[in-house]
């Protein structure tokens, strides 16, 4: 399995310390926001942090263009880019397309919403000061990106991207990290991600890392970290990786009354084009329940959690007999 370029490499960790420095002068200007006059002390700093965020912004996009010409010339392809990147039009404002006063205010906002809903001061100000870190981590990081990714698109050798996971990724990164993305495919990322996307070119398929063997090198304490522990657990007992991380999609999980007790489940698989519904429709067929055509077949049984496949099972055995019927194999 390939390596990243070493371009890919030196990037990635020079915008990593550029985040980790943006969010400390950000912190230090924080401890100037005072209880009891949280507005007014804000509204003394406010101009700077905007300041600072909009430099970080700007120092992030710096240098995109060369970065995806030394890949490409470092993958062997000869880089053909289709004019100058304009650093100044990745700064100012938000990756939503916010103004930075707008979103950089929200952290004041949280901290006297906190207030008034009768939260301690403290605890408030912690609010507003986490608030504050995540919003400059993660836009100094996503403007660093959107100019690569302008720079891939804009150079004609550039067929696509592959994601080059920083360490300590999440799960839904290090799967990720396993796919090669068309040149208009948007970069999924997450508060404080920090990774980058490295061009590919003709001829260049393989993905930089291969999951499985990813989670074998990390001790079971990351593994348990990055994957939660029943996750890494279905892991390690031979579940397919991607099967474990896309069942936590946003908004997939739920509970459900089945087998006689409350139960963890998820919705991820289970719509009629979903491995999980397609399965069982087929164990309906082998079953004689419905027609060889599965007309009529109805999925009843909720798609188990691997936390609750755990839960039921006396045995490993009889955990991985489950695993396997709520499609956590391949």
């Amino acid at each position: 399995m390939p390596a990243p370029t070493r371009a890919a490499e030196t990037r990635a960790a020079r915008q990593r310390a550029l985040a980790l420095r943006t969010v400390r002068a950000a912190d230090v200007l924080w401890h100037e926001v005072r209880p009891g006059r949280i507005t007014a002390s804000w509204r003394a700093i406010a101009a700077q942090m905007v300041a600072l965020l909009v430099a970080a912004q700007q120092a992030s996009a710096a240098g995109a263009q060369e970065y995806v010409e030394d890949a490409v010339t470092e993958l062997g392809g000869t880089s053909r880019p289709a004019g100058q990147l304009n650093i100044s039009a990745f700064a100012g404002w938000a990756a939503d397309g916010r103004s930075l006063v707008t979103l950089l205010d929200q952290p004041r906002i949280t901290v006297l919403t906190n207030i008034a809903a009768g939260v301690g001061e403290q605890q408030a100000m912690q609010a507003g000061r986490y608030e504050l870190l995540r919003i400059i981590g993660s836009e100094t990081a996503d403007a660093g990106r959107s100019a690569a990714g302008v720079s891939i698109i804009g150079n004609r050798t550039a067929t696509g991207y592959v994601r080059v996971i920083s360490p300590g990724a999440c799960s839904r990164c290090v799967i990720l990290a396993g796919l090669v993305f068309h040149t208009t495919q948007a970069f999924k990322r997450h508060p404080h991600c920090q990774c980058v996307n490295e061009p590919t070119i003709e001829g260049q398929h393989a993905a930089h890392i291969d999951p499985d063997q990813y989670f074998r090198k990390l001790t079971v304490a990351e593994q348990d970290a990055t994957f939660g522990l029943a996750g890494a657990q279905a892991i390690r007992d031979g579940a397919d990786i991607s099967s474990v991380v896309n069942v936590r999609r946003k908004g997939a999980v739920y509970t459900a009354d089945a087998y006689g007790r409350r139960v963890l489940a998820t919705r991820e698989g289970t719509t009629r084009r979903g491995s999980f519904y397609r399965a069982e429709r087929q164990r309906a067929i082998d079953r004689g329940l419905v027609p060889a055509s599965g007309r009529g077949f109805q999925l009843r049984a909720p798609r188990l959690m691997p936390e609750e496949i755990y839960r039921l099972a006396d045995t490993r055995e009889e955990a991985v007999a489950m695993l396997r019927r709520f499609g956590y194999f391949r």
